[in-house]
């Protein structure tokens, strides 16, 4: 779409009055095909390519608040695909591949910048570790390379390798194609590619049931009434268990509280993504110029989006240990999402004991690296009714059989 100067100019002074908006705010039907509980990005894109490759439209996507007002919102943004087993891999390369089109797929700028990504070692299991999963995540056709201090500080030069400081930085692994996007900037991408498709996007509509006859789902309660659908498919991170329990099954998952906090913002000084499991600490610079700090979850579970003070004390403390430079920097504001954890630290994706029930879940701190990658396997479950090969392994079925897909240490610090 193209702009006159003269429109631009006038836009500039409408103070945003009168814009058309990006996507349609409908009344439910009686009935939908499908319906995608949950207006984050999985459920977003999840929607997008239902309707895109599978040429599903009659579909809606539920949120009980505004769309990405939740874990989509709140994450600190890094994308990466360094995963050690073989399924983590394939959906996180996957989604990587597609958040690299994903600006020219939407035509919606994610503002996706490649600045990469290292995983520092701070002790020797640390450094056998990293040259493991190097190799690993190499084999499995993904760029990971290792770096020793020298190299890692001239990578990050405002890095602190003091061979005298109290966790000595002794390498690091390095995925250049890793980086960040803009978590909002993501939500709204997909959300207009869905409405473009006819997904209908409906906000301020709280599911409060699942109905169901026979084994089978027949669509939603909601606070805005009952609203039927042949197939439901759930993306409510943080609340999973919530809608699992809706519908007479239990998930294996905790909920637990994952906070972040951003600095003043500053000129631009790090121009990369910094992860550190044995300090717990991660940190980028945002293009306003806040560094965007996280840590690890909170041990207890809760619903809490606030988090406790030790996990901020910690990290600043690993903050300043890694970057002097950074000492007295202010933080502005500091918050909390819900995150859930399966047993192994690795998501499910599926179907359900419900016939025609999905649930996409419990993906920890890693869900919003492997949105499109998420969505797109998920579409393929819900519109087939058999999950994609990418997929498969991640079925609520291996908590009975024991093929756990064990990533607690791919989190870099959360796990």
């Amino acid at each position: 779409m193209k702009y006159s100067f003269a429109s631009l100019l006038r836009n500039a002074f409408s103070y945003h009055e009168n814009w058309q908006s990006a996507w349609r705010s409908p009344e439910p039907k009686r009935e939908y095909d499908a319906i995608i509980v949950g207006g984050g990005g999985h459920g977003l894109a999840t929607a997008y390519y239902m309707a895109k490759e599978h040429g599903m439209r009659n579909i809606a996507v539920i949120e009980k608040g505004w769309l990405g007002g939740g874990n989509t919102g709140r994450n600190t943004t890094i994308i990466r695909s360094n995963y050690l087993r073989d399924n983590s891999a394939q959906i996180y390369e996957h989604a990587l591949k597609l958040y690299e089109g994903l600006s020219q797929e939407l035509n919606y700028n994610i503002m996706f910048s490649q600045r990469g990504v290292l995983n520092l070692a701070h002790n020797q299991h640390d450094l056998r570790e990293l040259s493991r999963r190097v190799n690993a995540i190499r084999l499995n056709g993904v760029d990971s390379e290792f770096l020793n201090p020298q190299q890692t500080k001239a990578f990050c030069p405002i890095l602190n390798v003091s061979p005298n400081s109290r966790y000595p930085v002794l390498g690091a692994s390095l995925q250049r194609r890793g980086g960040t996007a803009r978590h909002d900037a993501v939500a709204w991408g997909y959300a207009r590619g869905a409405n473009n498709l006819g997904v209908d996007i409906i906000q301020n509509c709280e599911v409060t049931g699942i109905r169901q006859s026979d084994g089978r789902v027949e669509g939603v309660e909601t606070s805005r009434g009952f609203i039927g659908a042949k197939k439901v498919g759930v993306v409510v991170s943080g609340h999973a268990s919530v809608l699992a329990d809706m519908a007479g099954f239990r998930m294996p998952i905790e909920s637990h509280p994952l906070q972040a906090l951003v600095s003043e913002p500053i000129k631009p000084m790090h121009d990369t993504v910094v992860m550190s499991n044995a300090v717990h600490v991660y940190v980028s610079q945002s293009d306003k110029g806040e560094l965007v700090i996280g840590a690890g979850i909170d041990g207890y579970c809760g619903y809490s989006q606030r988090g406790s003070f030790p996990i901020v004390e910690e990290q600043i403390n690993a903050l300043v240990e890694l970057f002097p430079i950074v000492s007295r920097l202010r933080m502005m504001r500091q918050w909390g999402g819900t995150v859930d954890v399966c047993p192994d630290a690795s998501p499910i994706i599926g179907k359900t004991p419900v016939k025609h029930l999905y649930f996409n879940c419990g993906w920890g701190t890693g869900g919003f690296k492997a949105t499109p990658g998420s969505g797109w396997a998920f579409a393929h479950t819900i519109a087939q009714d058999e999950p994609h090969e990418l997929n498969a392994p991640y079925t609520l079925e291996r908590f009975n059989s024991g093929y756990l897909i064990d990533e607690h240490g791919a989190a870099a610090v959360a796990h």
